[in-house]
């Protein structure tokens, strides 16, 4: 009991969406190397924290759940007696230093009444004056390393930086299982696509994916694995009536880790800016990524074997407030979107699988 005592406790607020969750893994893995003895606690929403599962350089996932309009969010933290409680129960926990990997407000408020003596986080939102040391946030770099910047600034060496995750052989059995009953040999081509996307205009054409997809399968004989969630259902009887072989489905039908389990076994995925992506990029999968409303600079697929295609405009990137800033196209989307072709993107898939 007097050695849990006596060990330093860290905390690390980074919590919302799955592609932040993801991102963060670095940040933890050189704070780890750095403070092998410290008790670290992360501070993440319930829906990324599936992702996570099996990290080693974490002692404690500490869910925060107030109501927002994302779809990660079940309201567990709902009233402001809620809110007080959780921060009561931090306090309680009497951690020495906060790193805050957020931007916002409230999550620099949160570091403060943590008790926290050090706390540590990005200048932004007008929140300097709750952290003891300020980190300049840049918009010209990635954000794994924006978060590394924040270990930097409290003199704490930066090693490496790729992105991890952690599959179970109980998750690794499900995908073989699947793919086995699907009639896909071990050693057979699969190709994933993630044709959807939460905010629907960043999505390129359903109609697109699939054309793109009957190209693949006819050049290079490669199984097609469809990924989405429950809400994409809706979309399912149009790809499977526009296909001349059915695709593999894995839409709206397995869990948040079995879809990790799938994603390793794809030779590539080609997809959306999406959390999908975030995900192949963390299970090291080859991956193709459209681009357009948002740039790819701060937000894109991290990784070697990631490829992004991104139509740019002198407006890019925008503010994704759309048709405010343009006009739509006659089918709807943005023009930065519309004007990837399915043979610019068949181009990138054929240099992928063969390396030329």
């Amino acid at each position: 009991m007097g050695h849990e005592q006596e060990r330093k406790k860290i905390l690390v607020l980074r919590y919302r969406f799955i592609g932040d969750t993801i991102l963060t893994v670095p940040f933890l893995r050189n704070l780890r190397r750095a403070e092998p003895d410290a008790y670290i606690a992360w501070v993440v929403a319930p829906g990324s924290s599936e992702i996570v599962q099996g990290i080693p350089y974490v002692d404690e996932l500490i869910l925060w759940d107030p109501v927002t309009i994302h779809a990660d969010s079940r309201g567990t933290h709902r009233t402001i007696g809620d809110k007080l409680g959780f921060v009561r129960d931090l306090r309680a926990r009497r951690f020495d230093k906060v790193y805050v990997l957020k931007r916002s407000f409230g999550s620099a408020l949160m570091a403060f009444l943590s008790g926290a003596g050090t706390r540590i986080g990005f200048a932004t939102e007008g929140r300097s004056f709750l952290l003891t040391t300020r980190v300049p946030y840049r918009h010209d770099q990635h954000e794994v390393q924006n978060f590394l910047d924040v270990l930097r600034a409290d003199g704490v060496s930066v090693t490496d930086d790729h992105l991890e995750a952690w599959l179970s052989s109980e998750e690794r059995q499900f995908a073989d299982h699947f793919f086995m009953e699907a009639g896909v040999a071990s050693d057979e081509r699969v190709i994933g696509i993630h044709s959807f996307a939460a905010n629907p205009p960043r999505a390129w054409h359903l109609d697109n994916f699939i054309e793109l997809a009957e190209r693949i399968r006819e050049q290079y004989g490669a199984r097609i694995i469809f990924f989405g969630g429950p809400k994409d259902r809706e979309a399912l009887p149009a790809i499977r009536s526009a296909m001349k072989i059915p695709p593999l489905e894995a839409v709206g039908a397995t869990t948040m880790r079995q879809t990790m389990a799938l994603l390793s076994r794809c030779r590539l995925l080609i997809c959306n800016d999406s959390g999908i992506m975030h995900l192949a990029a963390s299970l090291q999968v080859p991956l193709i990524a459209l681009f357009g409303p948002q740039s790819p600079l701060k937000f894109g697929p991290w990784g070697t074997s990631c490829q992004v295609v991104y139509q740019q405009f002198p407006c890019s990137p925008c503010k994704q407030k759309f048709f405010t800033e343009c006009e739509p196209s006659p089918r709807g989307k943005p023009m930065c979107m519309e004007e990837i072709t399915v043979d610019r993107i068949f181009q990138a898939t054929s240099m992928a699988l063969t390396g030329s």
